[in-house]
């Protein structure tokens, strides 16, 4: 039978649907944050609900409380003040477990459909969730409406169609009947049952956290399993919000809140733990690669879905358009301060220069018409505040004062302190890059995450695409470019990409950088080279996120 939240939502989810089988353009979600799409009032009343969480607990109503987490902190420099209650693992597991039974007995139509309705709540909370993103992971005000609100929600929306259609080619019933020549037919009625495997643990990361977190989120929702979201320290409020808002959605449809809750702990121990809890059993992760391999090596009771570190690369061997490739390059090096996952760090130049449509450019000019470009791009302060936004960590900090200081090679353009007049103790810094040879490897080869990046010279094209090659099979990349002219060395690039499995971007000039990722065209990752073990999204994101159960009788 069907439910009624997924008959209401039923042309959300066949949008969806339609577009994963094309891979055309398509979006669920308003990404302009227009009053004319989300309301006159909107911006005022997301803002003004943001501000209403500032000092002040931050109720939840979850089982085990044992303590309060207060040690949230704003990369803008503005005083948060939240306290967010801390809970027993072991508790809100207990409860996650009980609150199951119901939510598998809603059918994939009753879950899908909830899930559907969840996104169409946290949609209309875009501006607060926005002013959430934004004040927590250093991201500026649009990329925080864009990527922390619709984009999000669209990646969330993405995997529970993906999971409708795997759920979907499993019939509920069927009626065997195997011939038996002159004796009557054995005659078996089978009955098959959806279940989901167990708790999902979906571990938030410090810098985009609604974007990677809803498609591991929902998709362990929408094939029947409870979900503990645990945030990252720093950056609380966007999944706080979340969690709430589902909460909400499941208590006004006479189902257990349980079923989701947020995890903050007092220490490392007792995460870890909780990720090795033996009813745990799919985790989704985005981070650094130590903690991520410690998942893979330690929670083997586990599915861990993992997006980790790499070296993303570009290849410059020639343009028709050099202006235009350099401005395309200058914004890609500057978006929320390469704090992406995508963001291109290795940029590899031949030796003997490029060809251009305003003539040759040898290696040294490349590196210095880079550098200006990006000057120029950041030079307006309303458009630095906008792009750059603010470095969300320390750690990433001080890696930019080393990379300035000319502690990983030459440096063609230092990173600069810049002052936002609304947030005046906000902690911005330019792009660096940084010259080296191919062969000094030391610096370049592993991510350096934030905004530096190199421009590394190599003997030539062939050269460069086999470094990058190798650098992607080696350390992973969710990323690949290439600038040239030459349809052989296109050619030899694509191959490139199939074989370190790594989606590639070519002649990127225009309105398109290869550090951004479409929900429903793009594929995030392919889960084939050592940057990610899945991608956002496809069959193999949901499809092991639950079990058939089948049992049969005698008709």
């Amino acid at each position: 039978m069907s439910h009624p939240l997924l008959d209401q939502h039923r042309a959300l989810l066949d949008g969806a649907l339609d577009t994963i089988a094309t891979r055309g353009y398509w979006s669920a979600f308003a990404e302009s944050p227009s009053p004319k799409a989300y309301g006159e009032t909107a911006p005022a009343e997301g803002r003004a609900a943001f501000e209403a969480h500032l000092d002040k607990a931050f109720e939840l109503d979850q089982p085990g409380q044992v303590g309060w987490h207060d040690q949230e902190t704003s990369p803008y420099g503005q005083a948060l003040g939240i306290r967010y209650p801390v809970s027993d693992p072991d508790a809100l597991v207990r409860a996650a477990l009980a609150a199951m039974p119901a939510w598998q007995a809603l059918g994939a139509e009753g879950r899908v459909g909830v899930c559907l309705e969840i996104l169409q709540r946290l949609n209309r909370q875009s501006f607060e969730i926005a002013h959430a993103v934004m004040m927590t992971s250093g991201q500026g005000w649009m990329m925080a409406f864009q990527a922390g609100g619709p984009h999000a929600q669209d990646r969330g929306l993405e995997a529970v169609a993906y999971a409708w259609r795997e759920m979907s080619f499993i019939p509920a019933q069927a009626t065997w009947e195997k011939p038996q020549g002159k004796h009557p037919a054995l005659v078996m009625q089978k009955h098959y049952e959806i279940v989901g495997r167990g708790v999902g643990v979906v571990i938030g990361c410090a810098t985009f956290p609604t974007w990677n977190t809803y498609p591991g989120l929902f998709a362990a929702l929408a094939t029947g399993n409870p979900v503990i979201m645990k945030p990252h320290g720093n950056v609380v409020l966007p999944a706080a919000i979340t969690v709430r808002t589902i909460r909400a959605v499941l208590a006004e449809n006479g189902l257990d809140p349980n079923l989701v809750s947020l995890c903050l702990t007092q220490d490392r121990k007792t995460a870890q733990a909780l990720y090795q809890h033996p009813d745990v059993h799919s985790i989704d992760y985005t981070g650094s690669n130590v903690f991520g391999q410690w998942l893979v090596d330690h929670c083997r009771q586990a599915q861990v879905y993992a997006e980790l570190a790499g070296v993303n690369s570009i290849v410059i061997d020639s343009t028709d358009d050099y202006a235009g490739m350099l401005r395309n390059l200058a914004f890609t090096l500057s978006l929320y301060s390469g704090q992406m996952c995508t963001t291109s760090q290795a940029l590899v130049v031949p030796a003997g220069g490029i060809e251009t449509n305003d003539g040759h450019k040898s290696y040294d000019q490349v590196c210095q018409d880079l550098a200006g470009a990006i000057d120029k791009f950041l030079s307006k302060p309303e458009t630095a505040q906008a792009v750059l936004g603010a470095v969300q960590s320390d750690a990433t900090l001080q890696r930019i004062e080393q990379a300035g200081q000319g502690g990983m090679g030459r440096v063609v353009l230092a990173p600069r302190a810049l002052r936002y007049e609304d947030f005046p103790q906000a902690r911005v810094r330019t792009p660096v890059l940084v010259a080296c040879d191919a062969a000094d490897a030391q610096h370049y080869a592993q991510e350096q995450f934030g905004p530096i990046s190199f421009l590394v010279k190599a003997a030539d094209t062939a050269a460069a695409l086999e470094l990058v090659e190798s650098l992607t099979r080696q350390h992973g990349a969710l990323t690949l470019g290439v600038y040239s002219q030459n349809e052989a060395v296109i050619d030899a690039a694509i191959q490139a990409s199939w074989r370190a499995k790594v989606a590639l971007s070519i002649n990127l000039t225009g309105g398109v950088f290869v550090n951004q990722s479409a929900a429903f065209s793009d594929f995030h990752g392919t889960g084939g080279n050592p940057a990610a073990n899945a991608s956002y999204a496809d069959s193999a994101f949901v499809a092991n996120r639950f079990r058939v159960v089948q049992r049969r009788r005698h008709a």
